[in-house]
């Protein structure tokens, strides 16, 4: 999910700042093409996936080369199309009317409370309306397909608004201080969808570095055995910030995993270190090992850092060594 919050400019780290994440996915069309696709394939049953395949080019070879547009079956098919319409570039003022004129249709669109949370200023009003799309989430999706779905929810593209509801409402209860929710959030997103697409355990590992807790530390052990392969910036640096924190200073075993992410992502300090200035937006694609990840990183693990005594001199030392 893009985002773009406030960024610390040169040697000021701020952290995240208070504001709403942007759940809304960035490239609406693409999602509604897979969309498209999605209701094009579940109304037919397919033996194999070259099967499958081979349908999906019969049918584009028959249409220019483009998918043909189901028409919409129930209220929340046309109140998705809608939402489909409000793209970024799409004024705020039509994006708000799209979404109303979705809600019209019917409550149960997740995605147009998401659009109302995103272009709203009060904190106050997009926490509600953030609310308002769990809820709607959780009805359009009902209890047999949570069920039935349960671990593999991103890849059934009706079950993304509710993801993004609920992704949308554990960073705004993070930023506003109710920091058990916000967990229980993330928890609950990475049952859901175990693969996690979304890389929630990035957002839930740099919230467990904050509390700095015997909990939070046991919960973080647990959620970086959970996926001991990821290359990420965020996993390298947080088994070191981990190790460091739990023994209250550097240890031989925190050096060594801090050497382990410089090798990771050596622009990582820079950043973190206000050496190297900040860009106003977070960067829209990201590398690992590059620049943009380090950026992506920073944004939301600097309070981490900087609340951790001895943390950023240590790094620094380390980097100097």
């Amino acid at each position: 999910m893009p985002k773009t919050p406030v960024l610390p400019k040169r040697r000021k780290r701020a952290g995240r700042q208070p504001g709403p994440p942007k759940p809304m996915p960035g490239n609406l069309s693409a999602e509604a093409a897979i969309a498209d696709l999605s209701k094009l394939l579940d109304a037919r049953e397919f033996d194999t996936i070259d099967d499958a395949n081979a349908f999906i080019q019969r049918v584009l070879a028959s249409h220019d080369g483009r998918l043909p547009e189901p028409a919409p079956k129930t209220p929340l098919d046309r109140a998705q199309e809608l939402i489909y319409q409000a793209p970024e570039s799409t004024p705020p003022k039509r994006r708000a009317a799209l979404a109303r004129q979705a809600l019209e249709i019917t409550p149960d669109c997740a995605d147009a409370y998401l659009l109302l949370a995103e272009l709203d200023p009060s904190p106050t009003r997009k926490f509600d309306f953030l609310e308002q799309a769990v809820a709607a989430g959780e009805r359009a999706i009902g209890p047999e397909a949570f069920e039935r779905w349960h671990g593999h929810f991103w890849g059934r593209i009706e079950m993304r608004p509710y993801m993004r509801a609920l992704g949308g409402l554990a960073e705004l209860c993070w930023m506003l201080g109710n920091r058990p929710r916000a967990r229980a959030l993330y928890a609950r997103m990475l049952e859901l969808n175990q693969s996690d697409n979304q890389g929630i355990r990035y957002m839930l590992a740099t919230c467990l570095l904050e509390e700095r807790t015997a909990e939070a530390h046991a919960a973080l052990k647990k959620l970086l055995s959970d996926f001991p392969n990821d290359a990420a910036a965020t996993w390298a640096y947080s088994r070191a910030l981990l190790a460091f924190q739990e023994h209250d200073g550097p240890t031989p075993n925190a050096t060594r995993a801090l050497r382990k992410a410089l090798k990771a992502n050596k622009h990582v300090p820079g950043i973190l270190l206000g050496d190297q200035p900040m860009p106003l937006a977070l960067p829209r694609f990201i590398g690992f090992g590059d620049e943009s990840e380090a950026i992506e990183y920073v944004t939301f693990a600097v309070r981490a850092w900087t609340q951790t005594p001895g943390s950023i001199a240590w790094l620094r030392d380390t980097i100097r060594g």
